[in-house]
Formats: C-alpha cells, sequence, structure tokens
C-alpha cells in the first residue's frame, strides 16, 4: 500500500479507495492523496471536493483509479 501512496504522491495519480468510517459506515472515494505517516494519509477527496483525513487502518481497499477519463494518467 505504501507504494501506492507514494505513487499516488509524485505522480498525482489518482486512486480508489473502499473506507470504513469511524461510524462503522462503509464509503467509496477517489482520493490525490497529499500526505502519508504510519496513522493516517490526507488527500483531496473528489467526492467531497476537500482535503480529508484518513485513518490507514479504515482502509479496506486501495486501487488506482482505472476508469480515469484523463488519458495523461496511466
Amino acid at each position: 500500500m505504501d507504494g501506492l501512496l507514494l505513487r499516488s504522491i509524485e505522480e498525482n495519480i489518482p486512486l480508489e479507495m473502499i473506507y470504513l468510517s469511524e461510524d462503522r459506515q462503509i464509503s467509496q472515494r477517489k482520493l490525490l492523496v497529499k500526505e502519508v505517516n504510519d496513522e493516517y494519509i490526507r488527500a483531496y477527496c473528489l467526492l467531497r471536493k476537500q482535503i480529508r483525513t484518513f485513518r490507514r487502518e479504515n482502509i479496506l481497499s486501495l486501487m488506482p483509479n482505472t476508469r480515469s477519463n484523463n488519458p495523461f494518467l496511466h
């Protein structure tokens, strides 16, 4: 997961994430990762259109956004 997060930061590649919130709700988000540490990631959430903080332990799945409409992001 660390490699994918760092690649998102370095290359501005959007990621898709399935996340379990503190109130036990599952959501799917599209993100542009801005910062990573041992406990959290800070990312621009394309759903909420704002910078959000996500607990790493609550990330259920993380993958490159393969449905991007931008042909320059591979």
